[in-house]
């Protein structure tokens, strides 16, 4: 079996180191989910249950919870500090019911959840298959699943200025957004929709960027990085090769956002009932 690109347990620990110091860097992550949810505008749903998956420190939880007044929400994370956070959204007799577990392999029982939204977790799977698959299954039928996720394009600069310096995996990797797309249809969704966007944000040295990163918890999560310390030399000979993008006096980190969104198909049991007697039959 080939390793995952993704250490999904060396993010888990970035993420929770980060908690604390996570809402004041994490300015590119609440305006995407801004985005994602305005969304919902377009779509006619009075969910009873809602699951914020990936949940953080719970901002996008406090939007869905004032979004749909008489809903439950559910916020999600496999970082138990983040949690902490979260649990405090809401007012005293409206919390969410925050859940600490794994995104591909959600504690929750089929069928019973009318909405999930995920903002920016998506890219921390190891099994991108196997985490679309279980958002299915706990989807009731004619369910939505809404959410954002990086491609490939993103930090490309960050990407390049390493790439001058060592043979290393020194950004995590993302999935293109028709790889997505293809997931969605083979996991078995109705009328997936997926677009992208390019929203980049500047800084005045790339360390300030590094700083942000380490900040939210986006560390290098790829399972082919090096596992030795970066050494100042190499450092330095990325922030001299990542000096080539700089324009106006600043520099540029380039985020490409994907933006997806799904339904479970009414007949989403027959489907499954099918596929199993094919497995079967093809099993035995």
């Amino acid at each position: 079996m080939s390793e995952s690109p993704i250490d999904k347990e060396r993010a888990r620990k970035a993420f929770s180191r980060s908690a604390n110091s996570y809402d004041e860097a994490a300015v590119l992550q609440r305006e995407v989910s801004a985005r994602m949810l305005q969304r919902l505008d377009l779509v006619t749903l009075k969910p009873n249950n809602i699951l914020d998956l990936g949940c953080g420190t719970g901002h996008q939880t406090q939007q869905l919870l004032q979004r749909y007044p008489r809903a439950r929400v559910h916020a999600l994370d496999f970082a138990l500090p983040m949690l902490d956070h979260a649990r405090k959204k809401g007012r005293w007799l409206r919390r969410p019911a925050c859940i600490c577990g794994d995104m591909e392999h959600l504690p929750l029982a089929d069928d019973s959840m009318d909405l999930i939204c995920s903002s920016l977790a998506f890219q921390w799977a190891s099994d991108p298959q196997r985490l679309y698959q279980e958002c299915l299954r706990v989807l009731r039928p004619e369910g939505l699943l809404m959410f954002t996720t990086f491609g490939p394009d993103t930090l490309y600069e960050l990407r390049l200025a390493w790439a001058g310096v060592d043979s290393h995996a020194h950004v995590s990797p993302f999935m293109d957004m028709h790889d997505l797309g293809d997931i969605l249809v083979n996991s078995g969704y109705a009328a997936p929709v997926m677009d992208v966007e390019r929203i980049v944000l500047t800084y005045a040295e790339v360390d300030d960027l590094m700083q942000d990163l380490k900040s939210i918890g986006a560390n290098n999560a790829s399972s082919q990085r090096s596992r030795g310390l970066t050494g100042k030399a190499r450092m330095q000979a990325m922030r001299d090769a990542y000096e080539r993008f700089r324009r106006d006096q600043l520099l540029p980190a380039t985020y490409e956002v994907v933006y997806g969104h799904a339904w479970a198909p009414e007949n989403k049991h027959v489907s499954v009932s099918v596929d199993a007697l094919i497995h079967s039959r093809k099993s035995g």
